[in-house]
């Protein structure tokens, strides 16, 4: 199951990057469309819109497995072990909670804008459930990738600040930049 989770989470972020590719060419395409108007393309900025709105929904649930997400670790590392966890884990519960609901909503959006036939007010008339599809299938992925890290924290599968690694002795005095890997400053 768990190499089933993470093959769909890589072909969501390969889908992700296509959109982003289909984003440039929409923006390429509305410039070109400007300088040489018989090959404008009509709601092309639209187009871009929609191309951008999906890729980043469709990344969400990727970019969370890969722990690629800024998290604010600095209460966490002051926390100790039991502490970390029991927080971390209430975290995943809250933000799966979130992800949930927004997938829920986005459903019930594309659900109305195909029954009530929702056209974009742009030149391009293009039914609106067809790119908030995107934006619903990546919302549902974040809650499963909110659910599969959520398991894997509780299963021990994960420490509560590392997001994978094993955990450092010392964690709790530990002043690195994640980003970098450079030592901060210790201002006691």
């Amino acid at each position: 199951m768990r190499i089933f989770i993470d093959r769909l989470f890589q072909v969501a972020g390969g889908l992700a990057g296509i959109f982003m590719v289909l984003t440039l060419l929409s923006v390429l395409s509305s410039i070109v469309g400007r300088l040489l108007p018989a090959l404008a393309l009509p709601g092309a900025d639209a187009y871009a819109g929609y191309c951008m709105a999906v890729a980043a929904f469709l990344s969400l649930g990727a970019t969370l497995r890969r722990g690629e997400h800024i998290r604010v670790t600095l209460l966490l590392n002051r926390l100790p072990d039991w502490g970390r966890r029991r927080l971390d884990l209430f975290c995943h519960v809250v933000a799966l909670a979130v992800a949930v609901l927004l997938t829920w909503y986005a459903v019930r959006l594309v659900r109305q804008s195909f029954l009530f036939n929702d056209i974009s007010p742009g030149l391009d008339a293009t039914p609106l459930w067809i790119p908030q599809i995107g934006m619903a299938a990546g919302s549902a992925l974040l809650g499963l990738a909110f659910a599969a890290e959520l398991f894997d924290l509780a299963m021990g599968r994960k420490t509560a600040d590392t997001g994978g690694s094993e955990t450092e002795k010392g964690a709790e005095n530990d002043m690195t930049c994640t980003a970098c890997d450079a030592e901060l400053p210790h201002t006691e």
